[in-house]
């Protein structure tokens, strides 16, 4: 039965990603951009944060896993750094908790290794959700994360970027 619930929820989050992705993104990403990228930042989040929020429910209340999160108390509207380990393939997703609890979940952006751009259709997500690829070498990353960062000058535009600064154990 475990192993059912757990296959019918990566069901939902695939299906449900590729509808995002494909057909409401594009809408919030370039046309409400024309007129401001602050709020084609703001509507992009909070379909971001709808489609993330699956997650922790269908997690937590349908798999039925406990989630236990300690730490500094972080207040929920300020940018913030978060550096986290990275010790399996989903850990990523549980940023997606502590997020949704600080009401802060369409605004997560992670650094991520530059290989990962090139998958299909995720590629096109993290383009849109602004993460911000890599090649783990600081001579030529440097000039992206400056670039990819000074794009939220805006006060208004809140930002969690995410950090695994180790990378995986297995790559």
């Amino acid at each position: 039965m475990r192993r059912c619930r757990g296959v019918a929820c990566v069901a939902i989050i695939l299906s449900t990603a590729f509808l995002l992705i494909v057909y409401l993104a594009p809408i919030t990403t370039f046309a409400v951009r024309l007129f401001s990228v602050h709020y084609s930042r703001k509507a992009t989040s909070f379909l971001f944060g709808m489609w993330l929020s699956l997650w922790p429910f269908l997690f937590e209340k349908i798999n039925k896993t406990k989630v236990v999160f300690s730490g500094e108390n972080v207040t929920p509207k300020r940018r913030v750094l978060l550096f986290a380990n990275h010790r399996t393939e989903v850990d990523w997703m549980y940023l997606w908790d502590l997020a949704l609890r600080k009401g802060h979940l369409g605004y997560i952006k992670y650094i991520l290794k530059s290989s990962l751009m090139k998958l299909p259709i995720f590629s096109w997500a993290f383009h849109i959700f602004e993460f911000i690829p890599v090649e783990r070498k600081w001579e030529i990353d440097e000039a992206i994360i400056q670039n990819k960062l000074s794009k939220f000058k805006d006060p208004r535009d809140s930002i969690w970027l995410a950090v695994f600064p180790e990378g995986t154990d297995y790559t």
